[in-house]
């Protein structure tokens, strides 16, 4: 038995204000937050590490914002090379989404830039939308409390994944590109997607399809597998740690803890695990659902949950643990209460975790507190997602970015977007600039979550209710980043 010291995880900051990206240094620097896109030093299983990452004022990373607290912040690139960051969650003006060229260039190295936009509240991330930059852990949380927050008798806690290699990003990400990493596969056909002409698809109009016979392709036809993991990584991280060190949080005996979960790494889909803790899922992507019971509850790339806890008046130690789907990896922190002992826990386990919810049955049983308003959609264009290992290519429609074909509406209009699945890979599809509410999963409707990124399963179809915002181009993509790095990327043509 070995008792761990804790060692603190996210420093926090304050503040933030205005519209459009601004001449750095347009406000008084105690009105402005400072980000530095950097590189830094982790202890990884007791071997040193060089990454990036978005460091604050304090020396942490990312930031946390008080209620009513405007997002205004001067982004410095520290970095030799160019980037961008994308605020994950949020919905400021397009000119500062944070994706290269669309519309802004990206950040060169010594630039300052600044963003000033109303926080949308919530468990939120920033990341690079270069896939190799956040690949080598260019990303950060990005919380933003509310009233209720505040109010709360709770603590908070950020759990903040990463999948890690010690070797070059860039690296791996060509290996899995090439289809080295994919070795035994070659003629595995995802769905028959690529060499077909999807872009019929884009204007079909649902409205009066009988989707009910639709229903069974939420499940696996008998012998077919899924397809989890493309890349076994050398190490899976809560917090930036290992569980040779994991983060250990002194909580209070008796105490009600609030578990920001935010899975920011590029390619793995985790459980998460409350163990002797029962467990209530309260918000999904910044957003509060009708209370979940559960122990395990399921994150894709991309996704946050919020988990509430209640600790046992007579103290402890309690793992919260991050399981690696369809392996035995897992990662996570400690929450203790003082004088506990906290007994070392190995980062694999006896046997492999299951897949991630095959028939979105964690999906379909959530209900949104705040659902968007009824409202009949003006389209409902199908999005058809497929793809093969070798050549490794991911697409939308049977499109590559560059070739795609936008999904298209105007600024107000509600659109329903149905995410049809071929393969027999999962894909977390994020929106840009938009939440949206699931409403659909295979044939059945219901009012489900509000998301901005939402996981589609093998031979699954789910179908999510927009309103178009601001006129712009808007990326729509899925986040795992090898497939978004090789194509799987369309946007949300918005027009006045």
């Amino acid at each position: 038995m070995t008792t761990l010291t804790r060692r603190g995880f996210l420093a926090v900051s304050a503040a933030t204000s205005a519209s459009l990206i601004l001449p750095a240094r347009a406000w008084a620097a105690s009105d402005v937050l400072s980000l530095r896109a950097t590189t830094r030093v982790l202890d990884i299983g007791g071997r040193a590490a060089t990454v990036k990452g978005a460091v604050n004022a304090a020396g942490g990373i990312g930031l946390v914002l008080d209620p009513g607290q405007r997002f205004r912040v001067d982004l410095t690139n520290e970095l030799a090379e160019n980037t961008i960051i994308h605020w994950h969650g949020q919905i400021p003006p397009n000119a500062q989404d944070g994706v290269p060229d669309i519309p802004m260039s990206a950040i060169v190295p010594g630039e300052t830039r600044s963003y000033d936009f109303a926080a949308r509240p919530g468990t939120h991330w920033m990341h690079s939308h270069i896939a190799v930059q956040e690949m080598e852990l260019l990303a950060a949380p990005l919380i933003v409390r509310t009233p209720e927050d505040v109010a709360a008798d709770r603590q908070e806690v950020v759990l903040f994944l990463h999948d890690f290699s010690f070797r070059p990003a860039a690296e791996v990400l060509a290996e899995i590109l090439g289809g080295e990493a994919m070795e035994g596969m070659a003629g595995m056909d995802m769905g028959n997607m690529q060499g077909m002409d999807m872009g019929n698809m884009q204007g079909m109009d649902m409205a009066g399809m009988d989707m009910s016979n639709m229903q069974g392709m939420t499940g696996m036809a008998p012998g077919m597998e899924m397809d989890l993991n493309d890349f076994n990584f050398d190490a899976y991280l809560a917090n930036d740690r290992t569980l040779d060190d994991p983060e250990v949080v002194q909580v209070d005996k008796g105490g009600r803890v609030l578990i920001r979960v935010i899975n920011a790494a590029a390619a793995t889909v985790f459980w998460i695990d409350t163990g002797s803790l029962p467990g209530r899922l309260v918000a999904v992507d910044g957003e509060l659902v009708k209370p979940l019971p559960g122990s395990r509850f399921g994150v894709a790339m991309g996704q946050r949950l919020d988990i509430e806890v209640d600790v046992p008046g007579d103290g402890g130690a309690f793992p919260i643990l991050a399981l690696r789907e369809g392996a035995r990896e897992r990662t996570g922190v400690i929450l203790a209460t003082p004088g506990a002992a906290v007994t070392r826990i190995a980062g694999l386990a006896d046997s492999e975790y299951p897949a991630f919810s095959g028939d979105l049955t964690q999906e379909a049983a959530l209900r949104a507190v705040n659902p968007l308003p009824e409202r009949a959609p003006v389209s409902q264009p199908m999005l058809m997602l497929g793809g093969s290992m070798m050549p490794y290519v991911w697409t939308i429609n049977g499109q590559t970015w560059g070739s795609h074909i936008p999904v298209t509406a105007k600024s107000g209009e509600r659109v329903e977007i149905t995410f049809h699945n071929m393969s027999m890979m999962g894909h977390p599809m994020h929106l840009h600039g938009h939440a949206f509410q699931v409403v659909g999963i295979g044939g059945n409707r219901f009012s489900g979550a509000v998301r901005d990124t939402v996981h589609v399963a093998p031979m699954s179809m789910v179908t999510v209710a927009v309103d178009a915002g601001e006129a712009a181009r808007w990326m729509l993509h899925c986040h795992h980043m090898p497939h978004l790095a090789s194509g799987m990327m369309t946007e949300f043509s918005v027009s006045a």
